[in-house]
């Protein structure tokens, strides 16, 4: 990732953001695509597996598969604010213990973390200027299952990121959103040895968890 797209995660997902954030969670529960997500890798069985969450967010991801029989997590994220709310709701709910929490750039971070059962990326492909690095490192940490959630390659969300990252520029605002093609982002994942299980649609968004063909 950028210097650039870094220093705009951070300030996009400054302390104030992510606390209504955190609150709205708390609330209402997960977001419906994280929710997807979560009934997919579910479905597929996460009993005593080890999960590495790539841009966690406030850690709805390994809060519910910890509780639904995952044995350990690890929260990578580029948001210090994210990182602090996701552990302060981990407390919260008695499972601080077994998460981990590391700060930092995915990509360049990879080479020191571990072979992970599930691997999971919700929203994170499009915030990141570097596909291929980001879905090849993390699908090739990926034992058993990868899930991602990230935007539709169509027409008009492509129009709409376009003009949102036109507005940030003549703002002056760092961080930058990307569309990336459908057919590129499965080619990666599968290049790593890893096949496609669930596909679903959820307005601009594609929620899919592949999982890995053979042991290794």
């Amino acid at each position: 990732m950028s210097q650039c797209q870094c220093e705009g995660i951070e300030r996009r997902f400054d302390a104030q953001r992510v606390t209504n954030e955190l609150n709205q969670y708390r609330l209402h529960g997960m977001a419906k695509t994280t929710r997807l997500l979560v009934e997919a890798l579910q479905a597929q069985g996460v009993d005593n597996m080890t999960l590495l969450d790539i841009g966690g967010g406030v850690g709805a991801i390994a809060h519910a598969l910890l509780e639904s029989g995952a044995r350990q997590a690890t929260d990578v994220d580029a948001s210090t604010a994210y990182l602090a709310a996701a552990r302060e709701e981990a407390a919260r709910r008695d499972l601080v213990e077994r998460v981990s929490f590391q700060y930092g750039d995915f990509v360049a971070l990879a080479p020191a973390l571990s072979v992970t059962d599930v691997v999971t990326l919700d929203r994170v492909i499009c915030c990141y200027d570097d596909m291929p690095a980001l879905v090849g490192r993390s699908a090739a940490l990926a034992d058993k299952l990868y899930g991602v959630v990230y935007p539709r390659d169509i027409w008009w969300f492509r129009l709409f990121t376009w003009t949102r990252s036109l507005i940030r520029r003549v703002k002056r605002e760092p961080m930058r959103f990307f569309v990336y093609p459908t057919a590129a982002v499965d080619a990666t994942v599968r290049a790593q040895g890893l096949e496609q299980r669930f596909r679903q649609m959820s307005g601009p968004w594609q929620i899919v968890v592949y999982a890995r063909t053979s042991s290794r």
